[in-house]
């Protein structure tokens, strides 16, 4: 037997200031409740009181009456109409009683006591008493509400400059994550230690201080990449030179082979370095494509099927599209298995291949330079750029596995603002380019 799902409440009942304020609520209606009830118990009490004494005073005055056969006062009487009948009985057996009970549509306090086996009794007028604490609730419960509504409006002012500092932490700290290490809170309170710190300054001066430590150790990274890369680029270019003078034969293949590899290597870490830097600027121009993606895979000199579905325009850099592309398929082929297959649908290019997958650290986090699966050769440089320019296009990049085997990469890119009902005014344009380009 299942159990009945609860309907979900909405997304604000979660945050902070409707928690505060359902407490602060929940405990002033309490408090109000509380005193509300002590009041009322102890003006009750009093009133009753006042009134029991004066109905006992009237007794012993109807009694001492009766019993000397003086007239009884109008207020008094043997069995009178109207008396309660607990208190009637009360009476017959010997004891005195009070109680207040409504006689002719009035509240009345009762006063019964014996008299020759049988019931004498007063009453007193307890109209003006219970008016009394009718008003006195009254007053109570519309006391209640203002103080309720104005502990309110004081918390939620207090709550809300909390929840803001929060919220304005929170904010800073997604920009941190996007990239954006620049980012602070900037508490005024963790600047002046004079002023009290309290948790949510405590917490925007750590996130502060995490962020500069961040910040500078990311720099220091990205200048010695830098600084590495272009350090050797000089002895490189001697070595490029020195191997051309080699004899010809397999040793000097395999020397220029490695020292190719280097300056590939070394060109990688300089893009990396730019991208890290920020200060990668775009060259836009309209192209078709599903051309670029077959000039992609003629230049790779592999044997990997295109196949276009839909073919889109789109506004974008050439150089760094073909340079996401062509990092792509030269990854299937290096760490998958054949078939390799582009597939051009719209503005989505996604690359197919058939092997072991990618492993988990890339699904779970992203490329990561210098990191590959166990035994794979590479330095995981090529889907590190390949993200990065994805990144400065404009384009979503994906990975994930296919549930028969073999990795996937998925390129979106943005949609052509120049597309209007289907056609495109600069597509003969882009066509031109693209071909003569």
């Amino acid at each position: 037997m299942t159990r009945p799902r609860l309907p979900r409440l909405p997304h604000w009942t979660a945050t902070l200031t409707w928690k505060a304020a359902v407490f602060i609520t929940v405990m002033c209606c309490a408090l109000a409740a509380m005193l509300g009830a002590l009041v009322h118990a102890s003006v009750t009490r009093q009133m009753v009181d006042q009134a029991r004494e004066k109905a006992l005073a009237r007794l012993v005055e109807v009694t001492r009456a009766y019993e000397s056969g003086e007239p009884v006062p109008r207020f008094g009487g043997v069995d009178p109409p109207g008396l309660p009948h607990s208190l009637r009985a009360l009476a017959v057996g010997g004891k005195r009683g009070t109680m207040v009970e409504s006689y002719r549509g009035r509240p009345t306090m009762w006063a019964a006591g014996p008299a020759d086996g049988r019931a004498i009794a007063v009453r007193v007028d307890y109209t003006t008493s219970a008016n009394t604490i009718t008003g006195l609730d009254r007053a109570i419960v519309g006391s209640s509400v203002l103080a309720i509504g104005a502990t309110l409006l004081v918390g939620a002012f207090a709550v809300t400059r909390i929840t803001r500092r929060l919220h304005l932490t929170a904010q800073v700290a997604r920009k941190i994550s996007a990239g954006d290490l620049d980012a602070r809170v900037n508490d005024p309170r963790t600047k002046d230690p004079s002023r009290p710190q309290d948790e949510v300054a405590t917490v925007s001066g750590a996130l502060d201080t995490m962020a500069s430590s961040l910040q500078g150790k990311l720099l220091s990274e990205q200048r010695f990449t830098a600084d590495v890369a272009h350090e050797l680029r000089t002895p490189l270019t001697g070595l490029t030179a020195a191997a051309e003078l080699l004899p010809e034969g397999r040793p000097t293949e395999l020397v220029r082979d490695r020292v190719r590899a280097m300056r590939s290597l070394t060109e990688d870490l300089l893009e990396i370095s730019r991208l890290d830097a920020g200060s990668e600027t775009m060259d836009l121009d309209v192209h078709e494509l599903a051309y670029l993606a077959e000039r992609v895979v003629r230049a790779s000199a592999t044997d990997t099927e295109i196949r276009v579905v839909r073919d889109a325009t789109v506004e974008t850099d050439k150089r760094r599209l073909e340079r996401v592309l062509g990092n792509l398929v030269a990854n299937a082929h290096n760490h998958g298995k054949p078939p390799v297959v582009l597939t051009v649908d719209g503005t989505v290019v996604t690359v197919a291949d058939h092997g072991t997958g990618y492993p988990e650290y890339l699904l779970d986090h992203g490329p990561q330079r210098f990191r590959t699966d166990g035994g794979s050769k590479g330095h995981g440089l090529g889907l590190t750029i390949a993200a990065g320019q994805s990144a400065v296009i404009g384009a979503e990049l994906r990975f994930w596995n296919a549930p028969g085997g073999g990795a996937v990469a998925r390129l979106t890119l943005p949609e052509y603002a120049g597309l209007v009902d289907g056609t495109d005014d600069g597509a003969d344009s882009a066509a031109e380019h693209g071909r003569t380009g």
